[in-house]
């Protein structure tokens, strides 16, 4: 019987071989979610930055510092989790993902999530939400702040709880959500 390692193993060199976008030409890795493969909580973000493109890790540039303390603030190891992203490739400039770039890499996504197989989903920021509400057939927000709106609550869905944050770039550029943003990942805990 193939192995859950094995097929995470196979999955991953599909993703690090992976050429079906635009993404693949400025990339210097295409990267593999890490973490607890056994996790009951999954971190889903947009993309990579460019300091893990160029080091093949997840959060390890300035969002990564900031993962870094409101985990410690709720009292979570990274050990605990699972991480990955929505689009496996850096996006040129921090642009916006495009429709077809997130659906070329939808796939790998739901192969992570089936064999991770999480209690909870965490996806970081618009994009990531917008991305598992839709696949989850729930009602998708008409806005970003629609969105917004959904940070911190805790949403029913057949594949388990769906449980929206603000992606931790947000506290860079606005230091005004630390406070509500701490107390939305101190809840983590309660999941781990």
């Amino acid at each position: 019987m193939d192995s859950k390692d094995h097929r995470f193993r196979r999955l991953n060199q599909e993703i690090r071989n992976c050429q079906r976008c635009r993404l693949a030409e400025s990339r210097t890795y295409a990267l593999c979610g890490e973490g607890d493969t056994n996790a009951r909580l999954m971190l889903i973000a947009q993309a990579p930055g460019d300091t893990e493109d160029q080091e093949n890790r997840m959060f390890i540039g300035p969002s990564g510092g900031v993962l870094d303390i409101l985990l410690s603030t709720a009292g979570v190891s990274r050990d605990a989790l699972y991480m990955t992203n929505l689009v496996k490739c850096r996006l040129p400039d921090y642009r916006r993902p495009k429709q077809d770039e997130i659906e070329a890499c939808s796939d790998y996504l739901d192969r992570e999530i089936s064999l991770v197989d999480p209690e909870v989903l965490v996806p970081l920021g618009y994009y990531a939400t917008r991305h598992m509400l839709r696949s989850m057939n729930h009602s998708d927000p008409e806005s970003r702040s629609d969105i917004a709106e959904l940070f911190g609550t805790i949403i029913p869905t057949e594949r388990g709880q769906l449980y929206p944050l603000p992606h931790p770039a947000s506290l860079i550029y606005h230091e005004d959500y630390w406070p509500v943003t701490q107390e939305r990942y101190r809840k983590l805990k309660e999941f781990v």
